[in-house]
Formats: C-alpha cells, sequence, structure tokens
C-alpha cells in the first residue's frame, strides 16, 4: 500500500491528488472501510521513513502533493529530456535530438511497479511506455538517417520481438535490413507482420509497409542511406571543441541505484571553491566503470565544454600504468590543441592541460587508476569541473574526494542483471537455477556478463546445466571466462599490484578453514604478532582483495577465495615462495592456536571438564581475550563453522593429535548448541585420528564423544558399541575417569532401549565412581540421566531425589545449560508427583535461566512442560502460547529422543483441548520418532495417547489394538498400569 501511494504521488509531481484517488490507486475498486484512514497513516509513515519527507509530501487541502523540486527524480529527468528533444527537433539539430534521446532513454528501467500497481498506476504506466516507444522510434529514424544499417539491426529485432504490433519498428527493421544488403530478410520481415496482423488483428500492413516492401522488390535507390555530411575539420590551434570521448552507456546497467543517486547528489550539490571529486572503488569486476560511465552521462550536460575519458591502465593485463605526462597529453589533444602546441617535457604537459582545464566546464572520467599520484596532477583547478576517478583500491591520498566503495550486488540484483543480459524469458522458466547461478558468481558483475555471454554462445545450455558446471569449485575460474573477458585474469591483475608479502599472506589466509578470519588466528597463520597481521588484513582490504563486515572479522569473497586457493602451487619466479612444507608449517601454527584458544573458552564456558594432558605450549600465539563464560560462548559461537572445517582440515593434512585434541573441545560447543550430526562427524574424525596415532587414552576420550553423539541421535545400538569399546580402553589403561564416563554412557543407551534394570545398574556405578573422583560436572550429568530413568519408568521420588542433586552440583559449577536440564528433569518429577506448585518454581527458574544461545531441544523441553503445567492450571490461551513455542522449536532440534517426547506431551495437551486431529498428528509423528530409533518408553506413550485420540473419536477397534500394542511395550519395559500415560 505504502508504495503505491508513493508512487501515485510521484507520477504527478507538484499535482494535489485527493484522499479518493489514493485510495483507487491503492484498492481499485474494492477499498476497504478504512481506506482513507490507512491511505492517511500511509502518508504519515513515508514522512517518517524517507529522508526529508515531510518536505516530499505535503498536505494541501483534502490530498496530497509531492513537493520534488530539488529533489532528482528520475521520471522528472525523463520527461525534461524528451522535451528538450521536442525543442531540438524544431530547431533542426538531428545531433542534439539523438543525443537527448539516448539520454532519456538510458533511465528507462522498465513499467511503473513491474506492472503491479494496480488499474490507475498501471494505466499511467502505459502511458509513458508509449513515450518510451515513441522515442525509440524516433531514435531509430535518426540512427537510420545518419546512415547506421547494421548495427540497428541487433537493437530493432529485440524491439520487434517485445513489441510485435508496433509497425513502425518493422518499417525501420526492413529498411536497416535492405541497407545491409540483406534484401531477403527484409521481405520476410514484411511477411511476418503481415501474417501477425491479419492473424491478431484481421487487418493489413499500413502504407508505410506496404510501400517499402515494393520499393524493395523493385531495389529503388530511393532507400539507400541518404548522404552523409563531410568530416569537419580538424581543431584549429588556440580554439577548443566540445569533445565527449566517454565508452558507450550500458543499455543493461542493472543494480547500483542507491549508488547512482549517491553520486549524482554528491555532483549536484553547491559548487564550492575547488573541483568536485567522486572517487569510485571497488575490487575487480565490481561494476565501478559501469557505474562512472552512467552518472557521467546524467551529469553531461553539466560539463559543456567536454566530456573525456581515459583509461589510465592502472590493472591493465601486460601494459604499464599511464603516466600522469601522457595523460595530459591526451586529453589536450581531445580538446583540440595541436600537436605542436603541446609542450615536450612532463611539466610542461601538465601545466598546459590545468591552464587549459582552468578556463572550462569539464567532466574527467579517470577510469582503472593505480595510486592517487597518478591522477593528483590531472585534476582540473577550475571549480566548474569535475573529476570522477574508478580504482581498485581507495585512494585516501587524494583529499577533498567524496568517496563510494562498491561491494557485489544484492541476489535480487543479480536475478535481474542476469535477465536484462540473458533475457527474461530464460529467467523465468529458471529461476531457482537463475538464484543459484548468481550466488555462484558471487553477485559479482563481471562473472554474471560472463555466464550470462556463455549461456547465450550456448543456446541449448539451461541455466540448470551451467550452474552444475559451476559447483565445481577447481574448475570455477575456468567457467568463468569468455573471450578476452574472464574473472580470474581481472583478479590477477590485482594480486600481481600487491608486494611480495601481501601476496603470500593473501595465499596463507585463502587456506583458513572459516568463513571469516579474525585476527588472532590470522597472526597465527601468517607467524606474525597481532599488529603486523591486523596491517596486513587492512592494506588487502584497502585493495578490496578481502572484506570486512564486523570489526575484527575478514571475510573473502568467494571468487577471490576460489583464485588465491588455486595460486598456492603457482608462485611466480621471482619471488621466495611458500614452499609446501612451510604452508603446513603454517597450517600447524593455525591448528596450535585453535587447540589453545578452545582450550581457553570451553574452560569458562564448560566449567568442571575433565583435563587433557597437551604438549602444545603457546610460544608467542595471542589468545583471544575471553574474560567470562559469556565471552566465551560467544566467540565459540562465531568461530564455529571454522573450528568443524579445521578438524576436518587437520585430519586431511596428517596432524592426527591436533585433529584429536580439538575435536575434543569442539564437540563441548557442537553439544550445547544442538548440533548432533556435526558432533557426530568431529567425533568420527577424532576416533579415526586417534586410532592412526595409536594414542590409546585419546581414543577412549574419542569413543565416550562419539557414543553421546549417537545418543542424541537415537543410534543407540552403535553408541553401545563406541561406548564398551570405550570401556574395555578405560579399563586397560586403569582409568577410573574414563570408566565412570562410560559406564555412564552404556546406563543413558540401555535405558534408551528399554533395559531399564541394566541401566539402573549401570548408572549407579558410574555415579560412584565419580563421587569418589570428586568430578562434580560427571556426576551431576550421570545424575540427570538417572532422574530421566526413574521418570519412564515412573519412579518419580527417585526421579525428584537424582534431579535435585544434580541442580545444587551444576549450580555450584555455574554450568548454565546442565542447570537447565536438571530444573526441566525435576519439575517433570513433581509433575509426576502432582506437585504442581512445587514444578512451577523450578519451571519459573528455567524460563528466566535459559535464552537462544541454550540448546534448542532443552528449550523445547521447558516450554512444553510449561504448557503442561499451565493446562493443568486453566490457563488454556497461555499453555497454547506455549505449546506453540516448543512445537517449533523442537522440530528444528534434531534430537529424536527430545522431539519424541515433547509431540507426546503436547499430543496429551491437545487430547484434553479436545483438537483431536491435531493430537493424533502429534502421536502419530512421536510414535514414527521413536520406532526408528527403538526409543520404546516414547513409542510406548504414543501408542497409549494414539489408542486415547482413537477412543474420543470414536474408533474403538483401532483405540483397542493402539492399546494393546502399548501395553506389550510397558509390560516389557516393566512400566507398572498407574505409569502408563502419553505425558
Amino acid at each position: 500500500m505504502h508504495e503505491r501511494v508513493l508512487v501515485s504521488l510521484l507520477l504527478e509531481p507538484g499535482q494535489v491528488l485527493p484522499v479518493s484517488r489514493l485510495v483507487e490507486a491503492v484498492w481499485d475498486d474494492a477499498p476497504p472501510a478504512t481506506a482513507a484512514h490507512q491511505v492517511r497513516k500511509a502518508v504519515a509513515r513515508l514522512r517518517q521513513v524517507i529522508p526529508g519527507g515531510a518536505g516530499l509530501l505535503v498536505t494541501e487541502g483534502a490530498g496530497y502533493r509531492a513537493v520534488t523540486d530539488g529533489i532528482y527524480l528520475d521520471l522528472n529527468d525523463f520527461l525534461a529530456r524528451l522535451g528538450e528533444a521536442r525543442r531540438a527537433a524544431a530547431s533542426g539539430s538531428a545531433a542534439g535530438v539523438a543525443d537527448l534521446l539516448r539520454r532519456a532513454l538510458a533511465l528507462w528501467r522498465g513499467p511503473v511497479m513491474s506492472g503491479t500497481g494496480g488499474r490507475l498506476i498501471d494505466a499511467a504506466s502505459a502511458a509513458l511506455e508509449e513515450r518510451r516507444l515513441a522515442a525509440v522510434e524516433q531514435l531509430m529514424e535518426l540512427r537510420l538517417n545518419d546512415g547506421e544499417a547494421a548495427g540497428l539491426v541487433g537493437d530493432l529485432v529485440e524491439l520487434v520481438a517485445a513489441h510485435p504490433l508496433r509497425e513502425t519498428l518493422h518499417a525501420q527493421l526492413m529498411l536497416a535490413l535492405f541497407r545491409s544488403g540483406r534484401q531477403a530478410d527484409a521481405l520476410e520481415t514484411y511477411n511476418r507482420v503481415r501474417r501477425l496482423l491479419a492473424d491478431e488483428l484481421g487487418i493489413d500492413p499500413d502504407t508505410r509497409l506496404t510501400e517499402i516492401r515494393d520499393s524493395i522488390l523493385r531495389n529503388d535507390p530511393a532507400l539507400a542511406a541518404p548522404p552523409q555530411p563531410h568530416a569537419l575539420p580538424a581543431a584549429v590551434p588556440g580554439i577548443s571543441v566540445p569533445e565527449c570521448s566517454l565508452p558507450y552507456d550500458l543499455r543493461d546497467f542493472t543494480g547500483r541505484e542507491r549508488e547512482l543517486l549517491d553520486l549524482l547528489d554528491h555532483a549536484r550539490e553547491p559548487r564550492g571553491l575547488s573541483p568536485r571529486i567522486l572517487a569510485i572503488d571497488g575490487m575487480g569486476g565490481i561494476g565501478k566503470t559501469s557505474l562512472a560511465v552512467r552518472a557521467a552521462y546524467l551529469l553531461a550536460e553539466d560539463y559543456p565544454d567536454g566530456q573525456l575519458y581515459v583509461d589510465l591502465r592502472g590493472f591493465t593485463e601486460q601494459q604499464q600504468p599511464l603516466s600522469a605526462d601522457s595523460v595530459a597529453e591526451t586529453l589536450l589533444r581531445a580538446l583540440g590543441v595541436p600537436g605542436d602546441r603541446i609542450p615536450r617535457d612532463a611539466p610542461g604537459r601538465i601545466a598546459e592541460w590545468r591552464a587549459i582545464a582552468a578556463q572550462r566546464r569539464l567532466l574527467l572520467l579517470l577510469d582503472n587508476a593505480r595510486d592517487a599520484a597518478q591522477v593528483r596532477p590531472l585534476l582540473p583547478p577550475s571549480a566548474s569541473s569535475m573529476m570522477l576517478v574508478t580504482s581498485r583500491a581507495r585512494l585516501v591520498d587524494l583529499d577533498s574526494a567524496h568517496w563510494i566503495s562498491l561491494g557485489t550486488m544484492t541476489p535480487e540484483s543479480s536475478v535481474a542483471m542476469l535477465a536484462d543480459t540473458l533475457g527474461e524469458k530464460r529467467v523465468v522458466a529458471e529461476p531457482v537455477a537463475a538464484a543459484a547461478l548468481a550466488e555462484l558468481c558471487g553477485h559479482l558483475p563481471l562473472a554474471l556478463r560472463i555466464a550470462a555471454a556463455r549461456l547465450h554462445n550456448r543456446p541449448r545450455w539451461t541455466i540448470a546445466y551451467l550452474v552444475d558446471r559451476l559447483g565445481n569449485e577447481s574448475r570455477r575460474l575456468d567457467e568463468l571466462r569468455s573471450g578476452d573477458r574472464s574473472v580470474e585474469v581481472t583478479l590477477k591483475l590485482s594480486y600481481l599490484g600487491l608486494k611480495s608479502k601481501h601476496r603470500k599472506a593473501l595465499r596463507l589466509l585463502a587456506r583458513h578453514p572459516g568463513r571469516s578470519v579474525e585476527v588472532y588466528s590470522a597472526a597465527a597463520l601468517l607467524g606474525t604478532d597481532l599488529d603486523e597481521a591486523e596491517e596486513i588484513m587492512e592494506h588487502l582490504l584497502d585493495g578490496h582483495l578481502i572484506q570486512q563486515h564486523e570489526l575484527g572479522y575478514y571475510a573473502f569473497h568467494d571468487l577471490v577465495r576460489s583464485f588465491a586457493r588455486r595460486l598456492g602451487g603457482r608462485p611466480s619466479d621471482d619471488e621466495d615462495e611458500e614452499s609446501g612444507q612451510e604452508e603446513t608449517t603454517a597450517l600447524a601454527r593455525l591448528l596450535d592456536y585453535y587447540v589453545l584458544a578452545t582450550d581457553l573458552a570451553c574452560d569458562l564456558a564448560f566449567p568442571g571438564r575433565a583435563e587433557l594432558e597437551s604438549s602444545l605450549e603457546k610460544g608467542g600465539l595471542s589468545l583471544p581475550l575471553l574474560q567470562d563464560a559469556d565471552h566465551a560462548r560467544k566467540w565459540l559461537d562465531r568461530e564455529q563453522n571454522a573450528l568443524c572445517n579445521v578438524v576436518l582440515l587437520a585430519h586431511r593434512g596428517g596432524l592426527h593429535e591436533r585433529a584429536a585434541v580439538l575435536a575434543r573441545n569442539v564437540v563441548f560447543q557442537l553439544d550445547s548448541t544442538g548440533q548432533f550430526e556435526e558432533y557426530r562427524e568431529v567425533a568420527l574424525i577424532a576416533v579415526a585420528a586417534s586410532r592412526r596415532l595409536g594414542h590409546t587414552s585419546l581414543l577412549r576420550m574419542s569413543l565416550s564423544n562419539l557414543a553421546v553423539a549417537h545418543w542424541k541421535l537415537g543410534r543407540f545400538y552403535e553408541g553401545i558399541d563406541a561406548a564398551t569399546e570405550g570401556l574395555q580402553l578405560a579399563v586397560q589403561l586403569e582409568d577410573r575417569r574414563g570408566e565412570a564416563k562410560d559406564t555412564g554412557l552404556l546406563g543413558v543407551l540401555l535405558g534408551a532401549l528399554g533395559r531399564f534394570d541394566e541401566a539402573l545398574s549401570r548408572l549407579q556405578q558410574s555415579i560412584v565412581i565419580k563421587r569418589e573422583l570428586r568430578a562434580s560436572r560427571a556426576e551431576a550429568e550421570s545424575l540427570t540421566n538417572l532422574s530421566t530413568l526413574y521418570e519412564q519408568w515412573g519412579h518419580y521420588e527417585e526421579a525428584a531425589v537424582a534431579a535435585r542433586r544434580a541442580l545444587e552440583l551444576n549450580q555450584e559449577l555455574g554450568a548454565r545449560d546442565n542447570e537447565l536440564v536438571s530444573l526441566a528433569d525435576l519439575a517433570t518429577a513433581h509433575l509426576g508427583l502432582d506437585q504442581d506448585d512445587e514444578a512451577q518454581v523450578h519451571l519459573v527458574r528455567a524460563l528466566e535461566l535459559m535464552d537462544d544461545s541454550s540448546p534448542a531441544a532443552d528449550r523445547a523441553l521447558v516450554f512444553a512442560l510449561s504448557a503442561k503445567a499451565a493446562h493443568r492450571r486453566g490457563e488454556r490461551d497461555h499453555a497454547a502460547a506455549l505449546a506453540g513455542r516448543a512445537l517449533a522449536l523442537g522440530r528444528t532440534s534434531r534430537t529424536p529422543i527430545r522431539q519424541s517426547r515433547i509431540e507426546n506431551i503436547l499430543g496429551g495437551l491437545e487430547l484434553g483441548n479436545g483438537r483431536h486431529e491435531l493430537a493424533l498428528e502429534l502421536h502419530t509423528t512421536a510414535h514414527r520418532i521413536a520406532a526408528d530409533v527403538s526409543y520404546q518408553v516414547e513409542e510406548a506413550r504414543a501408542l497409549h495417547g494414539l489408542a486415547q485420540v482413537h477412543q474420543a473419536i470414536g474408533d474403538v477397534a483401532l483405540a483397542a489394538r493402539r492399546r494393546e500394542e502399548a501395553d506389550q511395550l510397558f509390560d516389557r519395559l516393566g512400566i507398572a498400569v498407574q505409569f502408563r500415560r502419553s505425558s
């Protein structure tokens, strides 16, 4: 609604639109009763969110008016240029008309609101489209009269395809084809339009088309291009000739509207006493030149004495950057200064350029600058001139410049560029593939254009096929090559512009396994101190070879990373480059850093964990400043992607001890965040690495961690195998702590399979050993598991005792996540004992304690239990809200033992609410999840819940079958009749 209101006002700037007109624009013929009120609210909101909105949208009487004076509006610019073109045509200036039409048409971006604006806006859009097409036809006519032919055919073919009923365009295409020597194609164009008009409208072509057809048939000389005037004489000494040497403006310029408006706003600010400098920097291929050229054309009329362009060759393959004096000579010649008047010495040429430029209103576009020294001498002295500069690195020494740093395009703009360059039909036909292609191109304009060019040249390729080819990172840069354009070559030019130490740093940093690189890990990888690492990173950032999205962290563009990794084995001949052994040494330093840093973080975030002997020493490595548990958790969260990848990198690099030791720390974080599939993958690496090392104690610990991952994922039998092997190794090593750990794990896994007697014995044995060892954190974990076992068995008193002791230990340790689980277990036991008030106390504390960093499965359980407690108190609305949060979190937790339990609890609540279909769905889901992993307690509870639901809806036979199946499982588990319930 807000967009339609704003667009309606901007389509008629300066005109008062009554509220009724705006209502019709928003809702067509079906406005709501509050339509007028909503329009007024929309205007008020627009005034708030648009800078200067109060002055833009003013109230007049019973309506509103858009005041666009002093504001750049492309519609105003478009209409003004068309008006100027009409006046120029009346004065007989064909060249001026063509130039104005080109500039007007360059502003076009398609239908207003892409054709989704409703009846009134679409009508206004259609009127603008008609004016655009009339201007297009006029421009085509001027170009035909100017002697163009073959170069027009492509544009006219596209226009005819887009507007098949515009007979003028067909006539112009026929003429262009005929003048290009394609008489048969010209006649076939006539036949096509004749058939089209007959089929669509039942009419014949107009007389102009027929006359052109007849003239072509008799090869009429009158159809030849009109004679062209002789070329203008060379410049007369002392007289400057207005010059435009700007490159062509891209027809499909896309996606830089915000940056373009920023440039234009600064360019049109009141002039000061010095020339205006607008500078655009960004990585190679980011679209700096395209943006600068578009801005230059839009600003050209403000600089009538010339619009000059020079490629400074700062980063051009196999070419040296131009010197300032050679550029000055080029510029002087462009302004008509004869060669014999141009000084021969460098200072003289620059002085002559500045003297002549001081007398003129010039727009100077210096593209591809190497550094500020190349640009500064060329700055026009006059305040009436402007310099546009593009460079890969920000030219910080160019004083008083207004800088715009170009980043990659948005996903939406990237797809829009593909639609413009490749054709909207192909993109619309494969929208998912088009989005994937944009992603694989890194939203880099050069890469997108190359990809579109490849698809153009291979019409049988689908977008999805190219996406598959680009999916192979090792060949992606090879795929992004078309003709003389190549992403790899563009990046290589930036790379070769670096000093040796920065090249080496770029290659090493590309080996970092994280999505982003913290300065501490960069220092470890580079073998430098923090200050030098930061200086190197900032230098690469200035050159746009790395990016920075948040303070202290740096990141690679995907294509730059691929390029830098490819360089690893191909150093330049003239450099002392990193050998394979040195790269391995750098990786070892990085791993040592991550082992030490995760040791520090885990000791803070997970107090009371077992100590692990390590031969690693700090050895000059700088570690992050982690002051407390919260800082440690945030650091672990931030580095999690890198930590998982670095474990794999260490394993693949044969650094097995580091892989196993680091994995031991990483699993604490993965367990805490509920990422159990990743936990299992890391634990499997640790087991494999420990076996390769023959390190028995590391293997024992790694097997224990693997058993935990299997348990959390419902892979109980695999968990028992891992825990059993771990226990055997612990006994062999006389490792009492390991023995306690693996005995307790066996208890948990046996309990999950419903083997309660065996499980109880194992858990009790584990607790005794842990208590003897004074391993409080480990003891609390086993007490929590014991409480769960008792609760499943229906022994709620014993469950409460175990949970209460676990809670005390976790509170003493400050183990927040484990405290949360203990509170949930204690609340469960009290609910089982019908002690609702006591349960509520613990649930309130749990809700206060948890936050977004707490494991999703644990939060889901607390919400489910809180919903159950609220339901018992008769707070149905509150219970429903809590249940909704529990269900959403539970289904994202990827923990089958928790998810099945939560679904069963909520199924019981919905049955009590009389919502039988939802209860049936929840218990069915719980049964499927539990049965898939042989989690027999929740499987039995799900069957029991299904029996109750079927009984409630009158399906007595099915209820009896489900009840019988549930009772069989309950009997096998030894659960008494009074505890056979689903919640």
